[in-house]
């Protein structure tokens, strides 16, 4: 993989990523311009929230039996399709529909993190995801913006339509210059869609990544979905553009993640796992202070979810690294499985956060974050300890078991070495 290739891959990510977050600004135009209500428009967000997890479900499998350029190139067009007739819903109803359909189809980030990872060496996998992971973030971010000034200007239609012109642009350069690739696959369809499951019975590695994604994202899916409650409340009293404010503080991760994946590269995943759940504990004891109000209060607000949200993206990083070296020929499978669980954690901690906020306050929500943290924490201490028992047993960059001289096979916690012969 060449630099421009990475740049590319990135700018996918980006561009399939903002696809399901710059609808978030301009449900208020949306209302005005169709003559809806504003919770009857916020409608189009949770659509194509649904439809981003439904498509992660059911169309990234396909990664592993359909080559990338042609699955890619006609995702890209399905959304751009779909951007369209967002752009052109005569009604709310038409336009709901459309979002949900952009929703399913936008997954090229998913997919894109398998690709890159089978087109490098491990010994440079880290780098190449927090690049990739980069450039989801900066979409992510700059999407709301980008909608939100486009939208006050040209009025709700134009952000539809615009992106739809980026989509298609997209999909053209990449039918040119990704490579063929070969599918590993020749299964079935719903053998696929099975496979996740099996693969988080059967790799024990899989399952560990995704216990710490999921209850890291849980963490931070209640701290964001509670801090609104907080800022807007009487310890600090506040509208919700100091929420925006607030979220744009975590534009530094942009920044952060490539370093993460050189260190993922050079020091192994299970040590930049311990360094991003040791920061996430020290990240709830910096929120905890946010609810005293003033400077030092929104300083710490602001500290806390810069450092949550650097430690969440680093351990995504060596997470992915860990679950890509499981099995090449799955990847996407892999994939799959990874997400899905990580978004059931994010589901679940918001669900949570808003309780623990009824009940606790402030200081409920940063116990439960600490909780989260501790039980994967501690479920990553005992995976060290075990890993260290065996004094023959090596690891490679990523944590898994390395192999032994030609004919053995890895050592894995599940499985008693082969004796050849």
């Amino acid at each position: 993989m060449d630099r421009r290739t990475l740049l590319l891959l990135s700018l996918a990510c980006a561009v399939g990523v903002g696809n399901v977050y710059f609808p978030q600004a301009i449900g208020p135009l949306v209302a005005t311009g169709l003559g809806a209500s504003p919770d009857s428009a916020a409608q189009i967000v949770t659509a194509t929230q649904i439809g981003y997890t439904v498509g992660i479900f059911l169309l990234v499998p396909l990664g592993d039996r359909i080559p990338y350029r042609p699955l890619l190139v006609t995702l890209f067009g399905l959304t751009g399709a779909g951007l369209v007739a967002a752009g052109c819903a005569p009604a709310l109803p038409p336009l709901v529909a459309a979002s949900a359909l952009v929703g399913v189809t936008t997954v090229a980030a998913q997919l894109v993190a398998p690709l890159a990872a089978g087109l490098v060496g491990e010994e440079r996998r880290g780098a190449v995801l927090g690049t990739l992971l980069s450039g989801s973030l900066a979409g992510m971010l700059l999407a709301r913006t980008f909608s939100g000034t486009l939208g006050e200007r040209l009025g709700w239609r134009a952000p539809y339509l615009v992106a739809a012109v980026v989509v298609f642009l997209l999909a053209a350069v990449l039918a040119r210059t990704l490579p063929a690739g070969t599918p590993p696959e020749r299964r079935s369809y719903p053998a696929l869609l099975a496979e996740p499951l099996r693969l988080l019975r059967s790799e024990p590695e899989l399952r560990r990544s995704c216990l710490y994604q999921a209850t890291v994202f849980a963490g931070f899916s209640a701290v964001w979905t509670c801090v609104a409650l907080l800022l807007t409340g009487p310890a600090h009293g506040l509208d919700v553009r100091a929420v925006g404010l607030l979220a744009l503080v975590n534009a530094v991760t942009v920044l952060c993640t490539p370093y993460a994946g050189r260190q993922v590269d050079r020091r192994g995943a299970d040590a930049v796992n311990l360094v991003c759940l040791l920061a996430v504990l020290g990240s709830a004891a910096l929120l905890a202070a946010g609810s005293r109000g003033g400077a030092v209060g929104l300083a710490a607000l602001a500290g806390g979810t810069l450092l949550l949200d650097v430690a969440m993206q680093s351990g995504m990083i060596a997470n992915q690294a860990r679950v890509f070296a499981l099995r090449p020929d799955a990847r996407a499978r892999l994939n799959t499985a990874y997400m899905t669980c990580a978004y059931l954690g994010g589901s679940a901690g918001s669900w949570l956060g808003v309780r623990a906020y009824g009940l606790a306050g402030w200081g409920g929500v940063c116990a439960l974050v600490a909780a989260l943290a501790g039980v994967a924490l501690a479920r990553h201490l005992v995976a060290v300890r075990h890993r260290k028992a065996p004094a023959a047993a090596s690891v490679d960059p990523v944590g898994r078991p390395a192999r032994g001289p030609v004919g053995a096979v890895a050592a894995r916690p599940d499985c008693p070495p082969r004796r050849d012969g």
